[in-house]
């Protein structure tokens, strides 16, 4: 059930934020940001299960797209004309999980079952058990060509919704994610946004000893694509980045660059972090540094 209480705070926040100078927007965006993160750790290190390093370094794009972009109506999940966000690197559940509440998708209290036996609240967010999640995602590769879909199917409807996917960069070792982005340029979906969640880092290794992407923003382009790169902590860039007007015909990819495990002095950019959980005197210091 939708949490009535957080939808109206988070509907005062948006009308604050339509008129917000960009000081005071920059500053309520991180107030927000730092609620997820602190809940992120409280709700990994109470389940005993997470992917603690990527649900930090992704924060700051959710904080921003659900504080200050995303068209939707928490009170009405399935609004026909309602942005549609994908998050194709599913195992950072927790964190959308987290800014789902911030919305009022459904209540906080809930975030305590995450994990638990026959909870809705999975490892990996699932489209028919969650509130606001589009698309059960989990293994990678696959959010960019669905959402690539999903906004073809909105433009033959004639809606006006748009589509954001975030990946992680380590997924983009994928084949079927440059399938994707060259059928979404092909077709010309201006109301597809792909936001690359690059922290450098995937399981057991940086991304760049895997597989090197770089120059990553060429490889967009080369694609038919726009291609922007920005500090994927920086509010502001991210929110400019992604709202500008389109200059041609082609879907977007921002290029975040991240630090995983942002915020937590002793998680930023180590590898251990991917699927590691916060003891609970690890997870008291995270959330003293997080203050």
């Amino acid at each position: 059930m939708p949490d009535h209480d957080a939808i109206g705070e988070w509907r005062r926040l948006r009308a604050r934020l339509a008129y917000a100078d960009r000081p005071a927007s920059a500053a309520a965006l991180a107030t927000l940001a730092r609620t997820i993160r602190r809940t992120v750790i409280s709700t990994i290190s109470g389940a005993g299960l997470g992917h603690t390093g990527g649900d930090l370094s992704v924060t700051d794009i959710l904080s921003t797209l659900y504080g200050a972009v995303l068209r939707i109506d928490p009170a009405q999940p399935d609004w026909p004309d309602r942005d549609r966000f994908i998050l194709s690197k599913g195992h950072c559940s927790v964190a959308l999980y987290t800014a789902l509440t911030t919305c009022g998708f459904f209540p906080a209290e809930a975030l305590r079952t995450f994990a638990a036996p026959m909870s809705p609240l999975n490892g990996h967010p699932s489209r028919r058990a969650v509130p606001g999640v589009e698309t059960s995602t989990g293994p990678l590769g696959h959010g960019l060509p669905v959402g690539v879909g999903v906004a073809v199917g909105l433009l033959l409807r004639g809606s006006p919704a748009k589509t954001v996917v975030v990946l992680g960069d380590g997924e983009l070792q994928e084949g079927s994610n440059w399938e994707a982005a060259m059928t979404a340029a092909h077709r010309r979906l201006t109301s597809l946004t792909a936001i690359v969640d690059c922290n450098g880092l995937q399981q057991g290794a940086r991304t760049c000893e895997t597989a090197n992407l770089e120059p990553l923003a060429d490889k967009w382009r080369a694609f038919g694509w726009e291609a922007v790169e920005v500090d994927g902590h920086d509010h502001l860039a991210l929110l400019d980045a992604v709202t500008a007007p389109r200059g041609a015909l082609r879907p977007r990819c921002v290029i975040a660059r991240t630090v995983k495990g942002r915020g937590v002095s002793f998680m930023e950019d180590r590898v251990e972090w991917h699927h590691k959980v916060p003891d609970a005197e690890q997870a008291r210091t995270a959330l003293e540094e997080l203050r």
